[in-house]
């Protein structure tokens, strides 16, 4: 886990939306309020966002939107090869960082350790230091709600920046439909 931030992905019935908050921390500091941790990738059809170091995290977007681009935004191909080139890299081994990334089909954590997890309900992911909080605030409110998926993404956003220390509730959102 890292003390990072939060990032949380859902997709339903064409739909995908990612959210992530704004702070930045170095040790028990806030460095900043208000910056910017998922983009959309390869040509607006695949939502991301990071949890971890920033430079790690560029490196990150960047591999992954190569990979993306030679597999012409096939994103359940890409998480694959992506898995692939960063276990034989010793570099990327070491890399702080994780990755939500999916599109209105598909949704995958990408972990510092190389691993690609698809959610078991295939909707909802959460990383980052907030992640667990965001999650149980999702699952909740995709249960027991009928929330649009951007107000159910702020929504546990919002709760998950209220019990963690390292989130706050500067919210951005992005979303895909079909």
């Amino acid at each position: 886990m890292f003390e990072a931030t939060t990032i949380l992905g859902y997709r339903r019935e064409g739909i995908a939306v990612i959210g992530g908050d704004g702070q930045v921390t170095f040790g028990n500091t806030v460095l900043k309020g208000n910056a910017t941790k998922i983009r959309k990738l390869h040509k607006g059809k695949i939502l991301a966002g990071f949890a971890g170091s920033t430079a790690d995290a560029f490196n990150l977007f960047d591999m992954f939107e190569g990979i993306l681009e030679g597999r012409k935004g096939d994103l359940l191909k890409s998480v694959i090869e992506f898995s692939k080139e960063w276990r034989k890299d010793r570099y990327l081994r070491r890399l702080e960082a994780m990755m939500i990334v999916l599109n209105t089909r598909h949704i995958f954590i990408l972990s510092g350790t190389g691993d690609v997890v698809e959610p078991e309900d295939g909707r909802i992911a959460a990383i980052g230091s907030g992640g667990n909080f965001a999650l149980s605030a999702a699952r909740a409110l995709d249960r027991h709600t009928q929330l649009e998926g951007e107000e159910l993404v702020r929504e546990s956003l919002k709760i998950a920046g209220e019990l963690c220390i390292y989130t706050n509730t500067n919210i951005q959102l992005l979303t895909l439909e079909e």
